[in-house]
């Protein structure tokens, strides 16, 4: 009898043992409503997704959903203020815990972060001045295209055209400048946000010249957090049903909300 109860003890031990990373493992979701406190990364130089106004405050489509965010969490919000390249490591390291800067669905980040349902529906472009005379990615040739790298028009354009001379930058407001002055003689970039910008440069030509793909806008998180994934789904689901989601649409991006596909 007291072997029997030896090896059920041992065996009892073994099984905690085991389980004590899964019980021990922090659940992000959890963390957040502890903490009080939701940190969630933004663009900061990407209108009409998220920039600075002449107040050098944080405004626009991302800024106003990560607001929803923390006060449908009932936390307080920190913006954690990102470029394109850095949006996942900052994830990864735990410097921010949710991403909310206009982030689309590639293969290669699917295997770092986990995607929410889309929250907006835009598309990636190749424009240019209106007498370059491109149609295609083939068409590029010796002209140079400037591009924000890491983002997924830089993905997209390298793949359409890898012989083609691309000025990647290290965030999105640079690549737009080196466009602007002449340095480069294309800029990939998003439908959306070529829209604002025409609106801010009204000597500049932002003609479009071909299409890089569809690019919702999902959000991320760390992968494993699948608590917090599932609270986010929930969350866009519920801001699709009561307007609010629409009205940010009406508001940053110049119409209503289209129906978008489900991840």
């Amino acid at each position: 009898m007291r072997v029997r109860s030896s090896a059920l003890a041992i065996f009892g031990a073994l099984v905690l043992a085991l389980a004590a990373p899964t019980l021990a493992r922090a659940d992000k979701l959890q963390d957040i409503l502890e903490a009080g406190v939701v940190r969630v990364t933004v663009f900061g130089d990407v209108p009409p997704f998220g920039s600075q106004n002449v107040n050098r405050e944080l405004e626009g489509f991302d800024i106003d959903l990560a607001r929803m965010l923390a006060e449908s969490l009932g936390v307080e919000l920190e913006l954690v203020q990102a470029t394109a390249a850095n949006r996942i490591p900052y994830l990864l390291t735990d410097k921010s815990d949710v991403n909310v800067a206009a982030m689309s669905v590639t293969a290669e980040r699917a295997k770092q972060v986990l995607y929410s349902a889309p929250y907006a529906d835009t598309s990636l472009a190749v424009f240019g001045p209106a007498s370059a005379e491109i149609t295609t990615a083939g068409d590029i040739g010796t002209l140079s295209t400037a591009v924000a790298k890491g983002t997924t028009e830089d993905i997209m354009l390298t793949a359409a055209a890898p012989d083609a001379e691309i000025m990647r930058t290290e965030d999105n407001a640079t690549a737009v400048q080196a466009y602007l002055s002449g340095q480069a003689d294309l800029l990939a970039a998003n439908s959306v946000v070529v829209v604002e910008l025409a609106k801010q440069n009204p000597d500049a030509e932002f003609d479009f010249k071909f299409a890089l793909r569809r690019a919702p806008a999902h959000i991320t998180v760390r992968m494993g957090e699948h608590n917090l994934l599932r609270w986010l789904d929930t969350f866009i689901f519920q801001q699709t049903l009561n307007g609010e989601l629409n009205a940010l649409h009406e508001k940053w991006l110049g119409g209503p909300m289209q129906p978008l596909p489900p991840l």
